[in-house]
């Protein structure tokens, strides 16, 4: 279904449990370096969309000796381990040796403008394809998910009690504040796929660090595929 971009993901020593944003941003600038607008644009002239204009990355993991049951036992258990939303999981089907996962990691990338505040979030939907000996890993972003606050810029009343947090705080789907509204930036129409954008600092960190969260997802499979993830997944007890 998807344009591929191969990613050959280099270790990483996280936890079980995802990244957070914080942790996310230091992986990412000790990776990519501290300037955002150059690290976005350098890694622009390595990926393309696909049809869908998402940016899919795509690993095959090669796994010798290992059956598809064992494999799939693996990886669910690392699926259950990592995300701790019981909706993040929405297919788990062991016969068909498939697991998608839809979880999100919030506040990537902030701005605080003249008027307003952005806070940039991502979902991106993680399909774990698993065969005899091999897993297939393919990870798809096409939109950043931006909670913007018109209360929130720089020109905003400096009265608190006026003031609104634009920072992801409000709970989903809540309409009842009207300085917060929600947005959704097309990747492929904001920087460094469009060069004149006016979210052009916010837009070059989300890339980098959605680009860097692909690298924690493939690292922390592989690792699971290989070695589980907690070491002793064996059948020696």
């Amino acid at each position: 279904m998807f344009a591929t971009i191969l990613v050959f993901c280099g270790t990483m020593n996280v936890q079980a449990q995802m990244l957070k944003a914080a942790d996310l941003e230091k992986y990412a600038k000790a990776r990519y370096g501290e300037k955002w607008l150059d690290a976005a644009a350098n890694l622009a002239s390595g990926l393309k969309f696909d049809k869908n204009e998402s940016l899919t990355y795509q690993q095959v993991i090669e796994a010798p000796g290992k059956s598809k049951g064992q494999l799939y036992i693996a990886l669910n258990y690392w699926a259950t381990a990592t995300f701790k939303d019981k909706q993040a999981i929405t297919l788990n089907d062991k016969e068909a040796g498939c697991i998608i996962i839809s979880s999100t990691i919030k506040d990537i990338a902030e701005h605080m403008g003249t008027l307003n505040k952005y806070a940039v979030s991502i979902t991106p939907v993680i399909k774990i394809d698993i065969k005899e000996g091999r897993v297939r890993v393919t990870y798809t972003v096409q939109n950043y998910d931006v909670l913007a606050d018109i209360s929130g810029g720089w020109l905003s009343p400096t009265d608190n009690s006026q003031k609104t947090n634009g920072d992801s705080k409000r709970k989903q789907d809540d309409k009842t504040n009207a300085n917060l509204y929600d947005e959704q930036w097309e990747i492929a129409r904001h920087y460094p796929f469009v060069e004149k954008d006016p979210q052009k600092r916010t837009c070059a960190k989300a890339l980098v660090m959605a680009h860097a969260y692909s690298n924690a997802v493939m690292d922390k499979v592989e690792e699971a595929v290989k070695n589980g993830i907690v070491g002793n997944e064996d059948d020696n007890w």
